[in-house]
C-alpha cells in the first residue's frame, strides 16, 4: 500500500464495517490520543445509526455502576459512551471506567471500542472484528514497529465464542500502513520470553537468607531462565571438552605407557609455562618494569603514583591497564599502571573495614615497599625456572619407564597435549561465562555489605538486611537508607506520601505542573544526598546507578494526600486519570510496604500505615 494514503475518518470506518455486518469491532489506534479524539469524531457524527435500546440499556448499566463507582459520573466521555456506543479504552482512564466499558461490550451493547495494542493482553471482552490501524505503535521509548506477540494477542481477540464461526480482521488504510509487515507477522512465531530474574537488592537478600551460601544463588542464577542462552553456550563448550577428553582416554587406553589423564593436563601446563618463560625476554628496563607491575598491582595492595608518591591508593581492580582505587581520602579514582611508584607488600580484603587498617600499616611501617627487580644484561636468566620445569616434566613418567619406552611415552604426551590444552581453554571460556551470570549479583552484595545490610565474605544477611528484604518496592537500598537515617520518623502524612511517589513513580511519566512546597522540597534534597551516596557506592563497585526521583510525582501526591478533591487534582495536574490512579496506587502499596516494619521502624511504620490510608482512599484503591 502507498504510505502516502490517507487515514481513513472513524466515522466513515465504522459505518463500512456497519455496512458488511462486522460490527461490533475493536479498533486498535497507536496512541491514547488517537483512541479519544477517534471515539469523539464517531460520537459527533450525524450519520451514525444508534439502537434506542441498546441506548436505554447502557443508561441502566451506567446508572448502576456510577452509584457504587462515584468518580465515572461526570467522566468526560461519558455522553459519548451511552449516547453514541463507542469508547475509548487505554491505560489513561480510570479503572471503574474500563471496568463498565469492559461489561457493555461483553453485553454487546458497544458498536466499537477504540484502544492501544496494550489492551490486547489486559482483557477478553468479545468483538466481531479486530481493526488494525497501524503497523506502528507507541511505547515509553517513542515510536517503533509493532512485535509478532503484540499483533497476535490483538488479532486474536476477533470472533465472539459462541456467536460468530469466524472472527474479522481488518486493515484499515493509512499513512503508517503495512500490508505486507502485517502479513509477515502475523505469519512469524511469537516473539521469544523475556526472563523477569533480575540481580536485584531485595532477591539477593531473599535468597542469602534461605540458603546460606553464595554457592547456591550462582547455582540459581545459572538455572534461571534468564541466562538459558549462556547456559545453552556452557552445555555446548562441556560437550566439547568431553568429546576431547574422550578422545585422550581412548588413545591411552590403547597403549597408554602406564599414563593417566592427569599426567596429560599435567604435561600441558607445564610445558606452555615452558613456552612462555622461553619467549623472549624484556630487552628494556621499561619493559620489565612493567611486567612487574602488572604482576604485582592486584586488588588489595596499597600503592603510590607519581614521583613524590605522598598519597596512598588501595587497588580495587585491574583492568588491562587501567587501575581503579581509592585514595586515602575515601576519594575513588582511575590512574594509569605506568604511573604507579612504590608497590606494598600485603594483600588486604578489600572490604570497608579493612581499607583505613591498611593505610594506617603503611604509615605505621608495618607494611614495607616490594623490592623492584633491577634490570639484568644476563640471557640465561631463565635457565634455572626452566631447569626446574623441565624435572618436573620428567617426574610425570612412570618409574618403570625408560630407554625407547620413556620416549614413546613422551612423544604420546606432546601427541594429546593440543587436546588438553582444547580442554583448559574451555573450561577457561566455561568460568568466564559463569563469572558473568554471577558479577551483577557480586557487585550489588558487595554494595550492601558497604552499608551493613550482609556480610559479604562471612556470606551472611545481618539483621539489618532481614527487614530490608522484606521492602517489596522499587528502589528497595534508597528506601531503606532513607529509613535507616530517620528521614521518616518525624513526617506529616503529606509529606510522606510525596517523598514515597517521587520514588514509585515512573521516572519518566510528567504527572503535571504543581508546585512543591518548601518543605518537601528541604525532604526531597535529603533523599538527594541518600541518593548521591548510594550512587558513589554503586559506581566504585560497577552497579549501575538507578534512575532519577520524579518531582512531579512527589507535588501530586503531596496535595492529594493533603486533601485535595480528584476532580481538582487531575484538573490542576492536567495528567490523565490512570496515570494518577496507577501513581497513587503505587505510592500506598509502598507505604504499606513500610507499615509493616513495626519492630525495625516503628516510627516510620505508624506514619507510612496513616498516610497509605489516606492516599489509598477512592478512587484510588
Amino acid at each position: 500500500m502507498d504510505r502516502e494514503t490517507p487515514d481513513i475518518a472513524p466515522p466513515k470506518l465504522i459505518n463500512a464495517l456497519r455496512g458488511s455486518g462486522l460490527l461490533p469491532a475493536i479498533i486498535f489506534m497507536p496512541t491514547r490520543r488517537k483512541c479519544d479524539e477517534s471515539a469523539l469524531e464517531v460520537a459527533s457524527d450525524k450519520s451514525q445509526k444508534h439502537d434506542q435500546e441498546k441506548q436505554r440499556k447502557r443508561e441502566e448499566i451506567f446508572a448502576e455502576f456510577a452509584a457504587e463507582n462515584p468518580e465515572i459520573k461526570n467522566h468526560k466521555h461519558r455522553k459519548i459512551l451511552v449516547n453514541a456506543g463507542v469508547a475509548s479504552h487505554h491505560a489513561g482512564h480510570i479503572p471503574a471506567w474500563k471496568l463498565v466499558i469492559e461489561k457493555m461490550m461483553s453485553a454487546g451493547l458497544l458498536n466499537a471500542i477504540f484502544a492501544t495494542s496494550t489492551v490486547a493482553a489486559g482483557v477478553d471482552f468479545p468483538a466481531r472484528t479486530v481493526v488494525v490501524s497501524n503497523a506502528d505503535t507507541r511505547g515509553n521509548e517513542g515510536w517503533r514497529p509493532l512485535r509478532a506477540s503484540e499483533l497476535q494477542q490483538m488479532t486474536g481477540r476477533a470472533g465472539r465464542r459462541g456467536k460468530d464461526n469466524v472472527g474479522f480482521i481488518v486493515l484499515a488504510p493509512g499513512q503508517f500502513q503495512n500490508p505486507k509487515k502485517i502479513a509477515e507477522l502475523l505469519k512469524a512465531q511469537p516473539d521469544p520470553l523475556h526472563s523477569q530474574f533480575r540481580a536485584t537488592y531485595t532477591s539477593l537478600l531473599n535468597l542469602l537468607d534461605a540458603f546460606g551460601e553464595f554457592t547456591y544463588l550462582r547455582d540459581i542464577a545459572e538455572k534461571s531462565f534468564a541466562f538459558r542462552k549462556t547456559r545453552q553456550q556452557i552445555e555446548s563448550l562441556r560437550k566439547g571438552a568431553d568429546e576431547n577428553l574422550d578422545k585422550i582416554a581412548a588413545k591411552l587406553s590403547v597403549d597408554g605407557y602406564g599414563l593417566t589423564i592427569d599426567n596429560v593436563f599435567g604435561f600441558e601446563r607445564l610445558t606452555s609455562a615452558l613456552m612462555r618463560l622461553q619467549e623472549k625476554l624484556p630487552t628494556t628496563r621499561a619493559e620489565m618494569r612493567h611486567n612487574w607491575l602488572r604482576e604485582n598491582v592486584v586488588a588489595g595492595r596499597i600503592i603510590t603514583q607519581g614521583r613524590s608518591g605522598k598519597r596512598l591508593f588501595m587497588v580495587l581492580n585491574v583492568h588491562a591497564d587501567a587501575v581503579s582505587a581509592m585514595r586515602d581520602d575515601g576519594q575513588g579514582t582511575t590512574l594509569p599502571l605506568e604511573r604507579v611508584n612504590r608497590v606494598y607488600e600485603k594483600t588486604y580484603a578489600v572490604r570497608h573495614d579493612t581499607i583505613e587498617q591498611a593505610f594506617f600499616d603503611v604509615f605505621d611501617g608495618k607494611n614495607r615497599p616490594l623490592d623492584e627487580p633491577k634490570v639484568s644484561f644476563k640471557k640465561g636468566g631463565d635457565n634455572d625456572a626452566a631447569a626446574v620445569i623441565n624435572g618436573l616434566i620428567d617426574k610425570l613418567m612412570p618409574d618403570i619407564l625408560s630407554g625407547d619406552a620413556r620416549h614413546q611415552a613422551t612423544q604420546l604426551l606432546w601427541e594429546e597435549r593440543e587436546n588438553a590444552e582444547k580442554v583448559t581453554m574451555i573450561r577457561r571460556d566455561i568460568a568466564f561465562l559463569k563469572d558473568e551470570i554471577w558479577l551483577p549479583f557480586e557487585r550489588r552484595a558487595k554494595v550492601l555489605d558497604h552499608f551493613g545490610y550482609l556480610d559479604f565474605y562471612a556470606e551472611k544477611v545481618t539483621e539489618r538486611g532481614k527487614w530490608l528484604a522484606d521492602l517489596r518496592i522499587d528502589r528497595p537500598l534508597l528506601a531503606g537508607e532513607a529509613l535507616r537515617r530517620g528521614i521518616f520518623d518525624e513526617l506529616e502524612p503529606k509529606y510522606a506520601a510525596g517523598m514515597m511517589a517521587a520514588l514509585a513513580a515512573d521516572p519518566e511519566r510528567n504527572y503535571g505542573e504543581l508546585y512543591l512546597s518548601d518543605k518537601l522540597i528541604d525532604l526531597l534534597s535529603q533523599f538527594e544526598s541518600v541518593i548521591y551516596d548510594i550512587s558513589k557506592v554503586e559506581g566504585r563497585f560497577g552497579v549501575e546507578p538507578a534512575e532519577d526521583i520524579n518531582y512531579s510525582a512527589a507535588a501530586a501526591a503531596e496535595r492529594w494526600a493533603a486533601g485535595m478533591d480528584w476532580a481538582t487534582l487531575v484538573a490542576r495536574t492536567k495528567a490523565e486519570e490512570g496515570d494518577l490512579v496507577r501513581l497513587l496506587s503505587r505510592t500506598g502499596e509502598a507505604l504499606l510496604q513500610i507499615a509493616h516494619l513495626k519492630e525495625a521502624t516503628p516510627k516510620a511504620a505508624e506514619i507510612a500505615q496513616m498516610t497509605a490510608e489516606i492516599v489509598l482512599r477512592e478512587p484510588v484503591r
